[in-house]
């Protein structure tokens, strides 16, 4: 990846946080935070930006691949999905 594309990623990582911290900060504010509970939990495995090894941001985990790592911008819409949680040991 160029040094712009990984710019712009990061940018995206960190705006991804923001809107996360944003929604629980809303949820944890309703009557009934308990009724979103799974959101919650899926949500707060998410690792943040800041936390998020370099190769953790730039690869992927891919079983095809030698090495089992691709880089994110060969994956198909990859500024659209997030991909923070890859298997175990990789």
């Amino acid at each position: 990846m160029s040094q712009h594309q990984k710019y712009r990623h990061r940018k995206r990582l960190i705006a991804v946080d923001d809107l996360i911290k944003t929604v629980f900060s809303g949820l944890n504010k309703t009557s009934k935070p308990h009724e979103f509970q799974n959101l919650i939990d899926k949500y707060s495995r998410f690792p943040k930006e800041s936390e998020m090894k370099a190769k953790d941001k730039y690869t992927v985990f891919n079983k095809n691949e030698k090495g089992y790592r691709k880089s994110v911008h060969r994956t198909p819409k990859w500024t659209k999905v997030s991909r923070r949680v890859n298997p175990e040991y990789f």
